[in-house]
């Protein structure tokens, strides 16, 4: 799945991205806007962990739900 097929379905994402990390707000989501690496960083920041952790969990639920940016 490439980086305009998540964008052309973010709403449907968004509720997923939510599910797994529910300290995402609505905001961060509307900032996020279907970048991956905006994703990472958001995560990074509300979970308070490392850039690389960030990017593992991002691609274990890429794994987990066969997205890919």
């Amino acid at each position: 799945m490439n980086e305009d097929t998540i964008k052309g379905n973010w709403k449907q994402f968004k509720g997923k991205i939510k599910e797994q990390w529910g300290k995402l707000t609505d905001d961060d989501l509307d900032v996020i806007d279907g970048q991956r690496d905006q994703l990472v960083g958001r995560i990074q920041e509300r979970e308070g962990i490392a850039r690389d952790e960030a990017e593992k969990r991002v691609k274990d639920w890429e794994t987990r739900n066969s997205y890919h940016w």
